[in-house]
């Protein structure tokens, strides 16, 4: 086989391959031979087809799969020869098509790694992040978590709904006197209090009796998810229902003990601080990690793949539907604009694909590796932070796909840990 390299640009080359005669016929051989013990043909036992009788009726199809197979494994063979680090499969043309007595030739153009060289990477400018927690940010992560476990329990002693109450509802909407989707429900608990009235706040109830019916208008925002009504003025007919009242627990240790986190209420301040300042630090050092990376793209220009820059788009998205998954969103129902979202991403990608690849330059040229000890002490602290038995994180990492990409992780981590100890801080 005869491969020739060229360079067309530092992310993409073409190889011209030619594939001798011998090769090809063999694997034609192989392809009819194959084809003989399938196919059933009047007057001849299965397996003895003549060849020439093959070829009269399926020369089309066997060819056409003999080329690809050729083209694939010779790709493949040339690209590992001359050491082509293609970061996507190869763009084939084949114009010459089989022919006898003749070699197979083929060009394919890829894109490849970018041989990134990092310099000027010493003495990066950054900003050094305050990461304590006071007690007040203690405070407010306390009386966040007695309104989340707060009750709703009936008002009594009154018909009449109050600022602050929260009642049930029951409810019709119509835009321009139609009935639109979602217009409708029944037994709805919305909140008297400022705000939105697609977020269960309607605090123009106040005033309301239980039994009275009261209508309201409200203007939906511009970029409201439903097509029909968003920007438009519906016309809303409430009837209460039922008024209940917020209940929010005392602050003790039985209150500790319902959160299922801690058994008094000194415990759960202490667990809340240390989750609190695992979280500082871990904003502390995306910024880090960001701001690191915007000044190494500053400092060292390079093109990059474009396959490179879309698979990363792919992963963000991916990363963002499981996010709405988790919070109960289905995505397929929000009428997403994929294409502006991916065109919205594609900035970020390509500057996430930049700091990776300038990342592992400096890793290599300073030597900065993940060693097996390091990843088993990883696997130990997310374990830990997951607060999951080691073994069963270890068993996630079992594979050597998992292990390979926990240890890729972890020299990143390692390598921006040794540009922070070069940076200059302010």
């Amino acid at each position: 086989m005869k491969v020739q390299v060229e360079e067309l640009s530092p992310i993409e080359k073409k190889l011209s391959i030619e594939v001798e005669n011998a090769r090809v016929a063999e694997e034609l051989t192989r392809a009819y031979t194959a084809l003989s013990k399938q196919v059933k043909l009047p007057g001849f036992r299965q397996g003895k087809v003549p060849r020439r009788i093959l070829e009269q009726r399926y020369r089309e199809q066997v060819e056409d799969e003999v080329i690809q197979r050729v083209m694939q494994n010779a790709w493949q063979e040339a690209a590992r020869e001359h050491k082509v680090d293609a970061v996507a499969p190869p763009q084939v043309t084949n114009n010459s098509g089989l022919k006898a007595d003749a070699p197979f030739s083929f060009e394919a153009r890829v894109e490849v790694k970018p041989k990134v060289e990092a310099k000027d990477y010493q003495g990066l400018p950054l900003t050094r992040t305050d990461t304590a927690v006071e007690d007040k940010d203690v405070d407010a992560r306390l009386e966040e978590l007695r309104q989340n476990m707060a009750r709703l329990e009936p008002v009594e002693g009154r018909d009449v709904a109050q600022a602050g109450d929260f009642a049930t509802v029951d409810y019709e909407a119509t835009v321009d006197g139609n009935a639109f989707a979602g217009s409708k429900a029944d037994g709805v608990t919305v909140e008297l209090a400022p705000g939105e009235l697609v977020e269960s706040n309607v605090a123009a109830l106040e005033g309301a009796k239980v039994g009275d019916t009261k209508e309201i208008d409200y203007a939906f925002p511009a970029d409201y998810r439903v097509e029909d009504v968003k920007g438009k003025t519906a016309r809303f007919k409430f009837t209460v229902k039922g008024l209940k009242k917020k209940v929010v627990p005392e602050l003790n240790d039985d209150f500790a003990k319902e959160t299922n986190e801690a058994q008094s209420l000194e415990e759960l301040r202490g667990k809340l601080r240390a989750d609190l300042e695992l979280g500082k630090r871990s904003k502390a050092q995306n910024e880090e990690r960001t701001a690191i990376i915007k000044a190494l793209i500053e400092r060292n220009a390079f093109e990059v793949p474009k396959s490179m820059v879309e698979r990363t788009i792919d992963n963000m998205l991916e990363n963002r539907l499981r996010a709405m998954a988790r919070m109960g969103m289905d995505p397929r129902r929000l009428n997403l604009d994929f294409a502006r979202l991916r065109e919205d991403l594609r900035e970020e990608a390509l500057q996430e694909v930049k700091g990776a690849l300038l990342i592992e330059a400096i890793a290599q040229k300073e030597n900065i590796q993940a060693s097996p000890e390091d990843v088993e002490k990883k696997i130990e602290e997310l374990a830990k932070e997951a607060k999951q038995d080691v073994s069963v994180v270890r068993k996630y990492f079992k594979g050597p796909e998992e292990r390979q990409g926990l240890s890729l992780r972890l020299r990143e981590e390692k390598t921006i840990e040794f540009l922070k100890g070069q940076a200059k801080y302010s």
